[in-house]
């Protein structure tokens, strides 16, 4: 425990005993153990470091009710969002949690040992009640209500934790402080005024001025600290992020910032999120934090409206900057001014001058096009970098996925797609066919829905990162099944682009194009289960284009589908 620069205490819990360290890892093999998820190992490294201060583990209910209830510990101390360990009963079973037993936590991506949790307590909370009271609404279009009803687990485990060591981190090391370190850093620096900006997107010109105004008007320095563990799905990856950051901060004073990096879980809570932020930042030890307009807001709600409004977080964290400790600075929106060449406050923009902006929508259409994107709005370093990462469509990785009956002729179609796009020549084009995938990924698979589904499931990962990778893929499997096809979808589409085509050749002509006699034996009998005859064919409705290969060519198939993919950008343009 130490005194932080502000006042307060901060409560670090890693050990810097080493027999006291070797005594609780000589523990672990004789205790249960419990492996972590994602959002469960952020909450955890910023317990264990501080991050979380006062907290010393997962809440209790006695905890979790005041936190649910009117954002307070049992202790009376301040704390607006829930740190909880949910578990199901399986894995209650599994471990062995109940009260007073001692549990390993796990890092999930090595299994490593990381803390041993002792229980105090396990509860079945109210998740409708916690979705009201924290995020403002019961409504599963907010990502952390999402959370709660369809991922977290129907129980909570509440007690304190012993650091055993630090989850191992691999990249952009240099920038991650704990903040015990942090205010080391700051000390060594002889920095004593220190304002915090948060942000989970990439920065851009405009968030360099207002940043650098923020400091300025309060003769301070400068954090620049991004989430980089959970933020909301859809965000642009973290390793883009750093490498954005990391070209921006050269553009500041010298001596002026200072970048580090946060391993956060947000939950897009807005208004209690953003006094959480705050609270965080006062553990690592700044004096000033900037507070955005509709600040952590998730979007929409199921009805299309705002979950908060676009000042509520300010609001909110003005009502509790005494306990919290902090000077709160309301984010200023900035204007860039084409005849000075200058962004200023928008509210102080003369009448009549004329100002520029680009929105996130057109910035992503840029991108995806290739269209420059002007030295105004952004830096070209950082330009570069999100180029690199999201480089124009006629560069990214595709999938074609043909779905229809057997002898349909999409196996033909796929062969005639594939020359067709090799003489693009523009990136390198995958065939992923029935037979070869049958024999190299799912040989050992029958023809049950089940494993049909887990061979659906195998070629769209395969596809996906072929498409990540920039590659075309194009997949031909009968997928008769309509849920099966909408995971591929959602599997593909993370990666790039993806194509469901039809091929919706009738059953009569496919009988005729049958030339194996698989139709005849499936209608004797001698083949069970058989897609068109005793197992169903789910068409689909959702098919991006639909061909029927008895009343068209496969070349003008293939020319239909090539067009599909000039018209967003993915042929016919370098």
């Amino acid at each position: 425990m130490a005194n932080t620069p502000h006042g307060g205490t901060l409560k670090d819990l890693y050990i810097r005993d080493a027999d006291k360290q070797s005594s609780l890892l000589a523990e672990v093999p004789t205790l249960p153990s419990l492996v972590l998820t994602d959002r469960q190992l952020c909450d955890l490294e910023l317990i264990l470091n501080g991050g979380f201060s006062p907290l010393e583990g997962f809440l209790t209910q006695k905890d979790y009710d005041g936190v649910v209830a009117d954002m307070r510990l049992t202790s009376g101390t301040l704390w607006p969002i829930p740190i909880t360990l949910d578990v199901n009963q399986d894995t209650i079973d599994a471990s062995k949690i109940q009260a007073n037993a001692r549990v390993a936590l796990l890092d999930p991506r090595d299994y490593q040992p990381l803390a041993i949790l002792t229980v105090e307590d396990v509860y079945r909370p109210d998740k409708s009640k916690e979705a009201i009271n924290v995020y403002g609404a019961d409504d599963q279009a907010h990502p952390a209500v999402n959370y709660l009803h369809s991922i977290a687990g129907e129980f909570y485990v509440g007690g304190a934790l012993q650091a055993i060591q630090a989850p191992a981190h691999y990249d952009y090391v240099a920038s991650r402080y704990t903040p015990s370190e942090l205010r080391a850093h700051f000390k060594k620096l002889q920095w004593t005024r220190v304002v915090a900006f948060q942000t989970r997107n990439p920065m851009h010109r405009a968030h360099r001025e207002l940043t650098v105004r923020a400091a300025r008007a309060r003769k301070a320095h400068l954090l620049i600290q991004p989430v980089v563990g959970l933020t909301k799905p859809g965000d642009i990856d973290h390793y883009t992020r750093v490498r954005v950051y990391k070209a921006l901060m050269p553009k500041y004073p010298n001596g002026m910032a200072e970048l580090s990096l946060l391993p956060l879980a947000m939950r897009m809570g807005g208004p209690r999120e953003a006094v959480w932020h705050a609270l965080i930042r006062k553990n690592h030890g700044v004096t000033h934090f900037i507070v955005g307009r509709d600040h952590a807001g998730p979007g929409k709600n199921s009805q299309g409206v705002d979950f908060y409004g676009p000042y509520d977080a300010q609001a909110l964290v003005e009502k509790y900057k005494s306990e919290i400790g902090i000077e709160i600075v309301p984010f200023q929106m900035v204007a860039y001014c084409v005849d000075s060449d200058e962004y200023m406050p928008a509210d102080e923009v003369p009448e009549g001058v004329k100002t520029l902006n680009i929105s996130g929508t057109e910035l992503r259409r840029r991108l995806r096009t290739g269209l420059p994107i002007p030295e105004w709005f952004s830096y070209p370093e950082v330009v570069k970098v999100l180029r690199q990462s999201h480089p124009p469509r006629a560069q990214q990785g595709f999938t074609i996925f043909l779905t229809g009956l057997h002898a349909s002729g999409k196996n033909a179609l796929a062969r005639a797609l594939q020359v067709s796009l090799n003489q693009e020549g523009t990136r390198s084009v995958s065939l992923l066919m029935s037979e070869n995938v049958r024999a190299e990924l799912s040989s050992e698979l029958g023809f049950s829905k089940r494993d049909r589904d887990l061979n659906i499931g195998r070629q769209a990962f395969v596809a996906g990162e072929l498409t990540r990778a920039g590659a075309a893929a194009i997949v031909a499997p009968i997928a008769p099944y309509d849920e099966a096809r909408k995971n591929a979808r959602k599997t593909i589409e993370k990666s790039g682009g993806f194509y469901l085509v039809h091929v919706s050749t009738p059953l009569a002509d496919c009988e005729k194009r049958d030339h194996d006699g698989v139709y005849e034996r499936a209608r004797k009998g001698e083949i069970k289960d058989f897609t068109g005859i005793d197992d169903p064919y789910e068409v689909p409705s959702d098919a991006d284009l639909t061909v029927n290969l008895s009343e068209q060519t496969i070349s003008q198939a293939v020319h239909e589908i090539v067009l599909l993919l000039e018209k967003d950008g993915y042929v016919g343009s370098a």
